[in-house]
């Protein structure tokens, strides 16, 4: 079973598409050989900033033969119709069979197609790969058609067995296929023969190449901390530089230079970022000091002075490039120094945030009164949180930030520091933005999650009122994300945020005020109307919010219109909350039927209730009780349905126990007595474990009623009576969750 190597070898492939290319490789190959008929034993995919580069082991020797048989028309058909079935196969009239069917003789037609072999197979598949390979980015070069990322010098592919090894017949435009591949660039040069991937990558090797990507990254990592600890040091870890660099040597040198004095004094974050976006360097600190202090950078390539020509080169660059970022830091702190924190902010009046949603400083005025709002619920102190929200973008304008964005937010912590500001609201101009990723770290003081909060929920209701809101995989604004950053910054403090009340408010400021002081009457009959139209609770909360923030005019249909459509919008974005939460709380192991039970509650706008009772009624239902008084539920509330839908009534006006005949009935009266006498107060607790408790407590009774008693019985006061008694035991456990949603 003979080996399959290819190589592409190109001019340098950029660093951020080599994964990708990798296994867009190994697919594209394997998937075209086993389509073809060919298995084989394992696949390999590797790269370097010059090739890309696939071994299949264990490829069969030749596809097998094919054998198909077609029915074909009868024996007495019209001459067209055999003909035209003779057209399609490719065979004669007296190649056909004749057998015998249900309605007479049949012709058929077996068709044999033979196997093929390796060689063949594989050169298709390559060239198939090659010219149809999905770059993010291609060119085209010299007079040829071929489009690669960069141009494509030579083409390895040779199939090896213990026989030997032969080249394999590709040619794409004017490359053919050989036996040769090259070295390091600068300290290999030349080509040289391989037969098998074994030599291939021991050749490479000794020439000056790296072939596994991972191996490099291990090269460069082991080294850049082995030469930081020998000087009481530490390598900052930046997994993605660290993959980034991997991708830009064939053969890694680690080389560690040192920072000027003249910039060390600038912020850690700043001589990072600084290092690692311009000139790809890893930055090391003094643990002592949290100081970064010198640089690591990787070579591609050994030399005489080891290295010592190159890093005085590359700390040339950096001299230059950490001038403009200590020039960018000192301007920046004038500017703090003479107009404060509030003067940088100053000209965000001037930047659009969005045409349909003002500038910045628009954006930042509803966050400030937002994060007013939202700050007692969460124990921040309202002004501190105002105040965070009044500088929290200021950086937005600071040159630092307009040399690295990435570094928003950061910079308005060192620069509220600066001001003489509150370490909360300093900490808040960071904090504010987190958390980034489902990943991202959630911000823990009072102020940075108000703030947190009031500057996602303006995104989300902003982006809704506009009707921008995401479609399919299409989330521009990454309201998703946002989305989630709220569920997590409530969820992780444990607050009570009722959002119907806090979207409410947000809209309102969004859509606008109302001129006039009179017309409260007017905006009463709108929240009636919108009860008509069915938010109910929701709409009474909204309007309750909205009304403080807006002075309806009098006489003006316009009232009705807008608060309609605060509370749509409202209702809306809670829905798309709730949907985000779903998602989050089934990562969590919290199935979607539990979800939807505690969804159908009222108070679901309040995410931390929302998730506590979803939790507690999850943890129930694994319990042998859970599983067998949801049975019984179920039983109850199809026999009352059924008898309700029949009889046209609703049976729900209170059981009475002196028509109770039987002990099993009388117990289960007892039962519900009791548990409601639990549930009702443990529900105004919030306390769920006590509350599912005492629904437990109602399985015993409630197995034992439907084994002795016969709800439907012929006499229609005892029927009535049972029937109001099983309404009963739908209202008890109503009280905690709706458990008709739940499945099982």
């Amino acid at each position: 079973m003979p080996d399959l190597l290819l190589e592409l070898f190109s001019e340098e492939i950029p660093a951020r598409m080599q994964a990708r290319a990798r296994e867009d490789l190994k697919k594209l190959v394997t998937d075209a050989l086993v389509e073809a008929g060919l298995t084989y034993a394992s696949a390999g995919a590797f790269s370097t900033p010059r090739r890309l580069v696939l071994t299949v082991q264990g490829l069969t020797a030749e596809s097998p033969m094919q054998r198909e048989e077609r029915k074909g028309p009868k024996a007495d058909a019209p001459a067209a119709a055999l003909e035209g079935f003779l057209r399609s196969t490719g065979l004669s009239r007296e190649q056909l069979e004749l057998r015998d069917d249900k309605k007479g003789q049949v012709y058929f037609a077996v068709l044999e197609k033979p196997g093929r072999k390796a060689a063949e197979i594989v050169a298709e598949a390559v060239e198939g790969a090659i010219r149809g390979f999905p770059w993010p980015k291609s060119m085209r070069w010299g007079s040829g058609s071929l489009r690669w990322v960069r141009p494509l010098h030579s083409i390895l592919c040779l199939l090896s067995d213990e026989g030997g090894a032969e080249v394999v017949p590709v040619t794409v435009d004017h490359l053919s296929a050989g036996n040769t591949t090259e070295g390091h660039r600068f300290m290999a040069p030349g080509r040289f023969a391989v037969s098998s991937f074994d030599d291939y990558a021991a050749k490479l090797k000794r020439a000056f190449v790296v072939l596994d990507a991972a191996e490099r990254e291990q090269t460069i990592w082991h080294d850049a901390t082995t030469q930081a600890f020998a000087q009481g040091l530490e390598v900052v870890p930046d997994a993605g530089l660290l993959s980034e660099v991997a991708g830009l040597v064939e053969w890694p040198v680690v080389l560690m230079g040192a920072i000027g004095e003249d910039f060390l004094g600038l912020p850690p974050e700043v001589l990072q970022t600084s290092m690692r976006e311009h000139q790809k360097f890893f930055s090391v600190k003094n643990p002592k000091t949290g100081r970064i202090e010198k640089f690591v950078t990787v070579a591609n390539r050994e030399t005489a002075d080891h290295g010592e020509t190159i890093l005085k080169g590359n700390q040339k660059v950096l001299s230059a490039r950490l001038s403009d970022a200590k020039f960018f830091w000192e301007n920046d702190l004038r500017t703090v120094q003479s107009v404060g924190l509030e003067g940088m902010a100053a000209g965000l009046a001037s930047v659009t945030f969005h045409n349909k949603l003002g500038s910045q400083a628009d954006r930042i005025a509803r966050i400030e009164a937002l994060a007013r709002e939202i700050a007692p619920l969460v124990g921040a102190s309202p002004d501190l949180a105002a105040e965070a929200a009044r500088v929290a973008k200021a950086d937005l304008q600071s040159a630092m930030v307009g040399e690295f964005p990435e570094l928003q937010g950061t910079m308005g912590g060192y620069y509220a520091r600066a001001a003489g500001l509150p370490e909360p609201v300093a900490a808040a101009c960071k904090a504010h933005y987190q958390p980034l990723g489902p990943s991202d770290a959630v911000p823990t003081d009072p102020v940075s999650v108000a703030v947190a909060l009031a500057d996602k929920i303006d995104t989300l209701t902003g982006f809704w009122a506009i009707d921008e809101k995401p479609t399919g995989s299409k989330d521009p604004y990454a309201l998703r994300r946002a989305a989630l950053g709220v569920i997590r910054l409530v969820l992780n403090e444990s607050s009570s945020v009722k959002f119907s009340r806090v979207i409410g408010l947000s809209f309102s400021r969004i859509l606008g005020r109302l001129e006039g002081a009179k017309g409260v009457k007017e905006a009463v009959a709108a929240r009636d109307a919108l009860d008509v139209l069915g938010y109910n609770d929701l709409a009474t909360s909204i309007f309750d919010a909205t009304r403080d923030s807006m002075a309806v005019k009098p006489e003006t249909p316009e009232a009705e219109a807008v608060i309609a459509r605060i509370v749509a919008a409202s209702s809306d974005l809670l829905s798309f909350l709730h949907d985000r939460l779903k998602v989050y709380l089934r990562d969590q192991g919290v199935r979607h039927d539990v979800i939807d039970a505690c969804l159908a509650m009222p108070g679901n706008d309040d995410l931390t209730l929302l998730v506590k009772r979803a939790e507690a009624l999850a943890g129930f239902l694994k319990t042998d009780d859970g599983t067998n008084l949801l049975q019984g539920f179920k039983r109850a509330n199809n026999i009352l349905s059924q008898a309700e839908a029949k009889d046209g009534v609703e049976y729900s006006f209170g059981a009475d126990e002196k028509f109770a005949e039987t002990d099993a009935e009388r117990a289960l009266f007892t039962a519900l007595d009791g548990a409601e006498a639990v549930i009702r107060p443990a529900m105004r607790e919030e306390d769920f474990a006590a509350a599912m408790s005492a629904m437990a407590s109602l399985r015993a009774p409630i197995d034992a009623f439907f084994e002795a008693v016969q709800v439907n019985a012929e006499n229609p006061i005892l029927r009535r009576n049972r029937l109001n008694l099983l309404h009963r035991i739908r209202a008890i456990c109503g009280q905690v969750a709706d458990l008709t949603k739940v499945e099982g």
